[in-house]
């Protein structure tokens, strides 16, 4: 990068290295000069060449680089993404889908993780916009099996990236997508028949592959930015961290001038193993640069026991910390909850003899918050 660096001297420029990624894909994301290089699909913030020649020279200093405030954020275009005042909805629906670009597919997970989760990148040219935890369709190619000669039904998938994408150029989106396989309790082997259809078409699909889309849709999930000191609790299992990827690189990566988070934000996340931990470097940094703004706490139920030995699932994760998350809660903070829909019961076991212990009646509890916007789910 320092070569890159020194040729934009003139202007301000974040670069780094890689943090776990891979360099193979050095590019400049094209944003304004470089802003920010991408390695791989992570994109990385960190050293500042601070120099601007002409004023250096007046002063006498020398130009060098130095480490900026950490707080150095990617530019990010068009700004006019932010002048919608409602959220766009179903732009493309399943009888006119949109047809978009695989721009690259990796595997989002290492090499102990049990099944595979893989990072989609899709190019809609900026003709299919959306919000922060809206989710968009994807129609697998073929014809559906229950209604032959229609095509496949529309499978719906979390947007795991900001309105910008991940060059931050307004013109891609990411998917965070498992492989369903399925095994045959029999032989314990795969069958290939049986596996999920949309998910082995998007993990299986190669860049510049078309692909048939639409939405965006849902409301519930968006990211209420009223108040930008507001908390927000969010709650994931596997690939459901997906908005909350998107959520975070808007308050903590991105520079949004009418979005300048003040709040915490506090991130649950409940995988099986080290392995299974999806876009942890990306959240491990914004801890290092907003230890006061940001707190994230993992469950992995393979590595750790929870306190009567059991595996360590999300909800114990919650019940560790429920004091604190019952007064944020009282204080107005937004709860999200996004993952397989067998997460809830458990969870809502867990919070129901928590509110119990603290002497109040969680069905109250929980129908205020609702009320008062403040619960949020997606399970799927």
């Amino acid at each position: 990068p320092s070569a890159m660096a020194t040729a934009a001297a003139s202007q301000q420029v974040a670069f780094s290295a890689p943090v776990g990624g891979s360099d193979r894909a050095v590019r400049s994301s094209g944003i304004q000069g470089i802003n920010s290089l991408s390695f791989g699909n992570k994109s990385w913030i960190g050293t500042a060449l601070a120099c601007d020649s002409k004023a250096a020279a007046q002063r006498g200093h020398v130009c060098r680089a130095v480490q900026q405030s950490s707080k150095s954020k990617v530019s990010v275009v068009p700004l006019d993404l932010e002048s919608a005042k409602e959220p766009p909805l179903n732009t493309y629906k399943p009888k006119g889908p949109y047809t978009a670009t695989i721009v690259s597919v990796e595997r989002a997970v290492g090499p102990n993780a049990p099944g595979e989760t893989c990072h989609v990148v899709i190019d809609h040219g900026g003709n299919v916009p959306y919000w922060e935890g809206q989710s968009y369709g994807i129609i697998p190619p073929g014809e559906n099996p229950k209604k032959p000669g229609n095509p496949q039904n529309v499978r719906l998938y979390s947007i795991a990236s900001t309105r910008y994408g991940d060059s931050f150029d307004g013109k891609t989106a990411s998917l965070c997508v498992r492989r369903a396989v399925y095994y045959d309790p029999e032989t314990g082997k795969e069958d290939p028949l049986k596996n999920g259809v949309c998910s082995n078409f998007l993990c299986n699909s190669k860049p510049g592959d078309k692909i048939q889309m639409t939405g965006p849709s849902g409301k519930i999930m968006l990211l209420p930015e009223s108040d930008p000191n507001a908390t927000h609790i969010m709650i994931a299992t596997g690939t459901g961290v997906a908005p909350y990827r998107g959520y975070l690189r808007r308050m903590f990566m991105e520079d949004v001038p009418n979005f300048r988070f003040g709040g915490l934000a506090w991130l649950f996340l409940g995988v099986a193993n080290s392995d299974s931990l999806l876009y942890d470097e990306e959240f491990t940094s914004y801890l290092k640069q907003y230890p006061d703004n940001f707190r994230f706490d993992k469950a992995l139920s393979r590595e750790q026991k929870n306190k009567s030995g059991g595996k360590m699932y999300v909800q114990d994760k919650i019940e560790e910390y429920s004091d604190e998350i019952f007064k944020l809660l009282d204080g107005g903070a937004h709860i999200y909850f996004c993952g397989l829909k067998g997460m809830m019961p458990g969870i809502q076991d867990t919070l129901k003899k928590v509110a119990e212990q603290r002497g109040e009646s969680w069905d109250q509890k929980l129908s205020q918050l609702k009320k008062n916007k403040q619960w949020h789910v997606e399970v799927y």
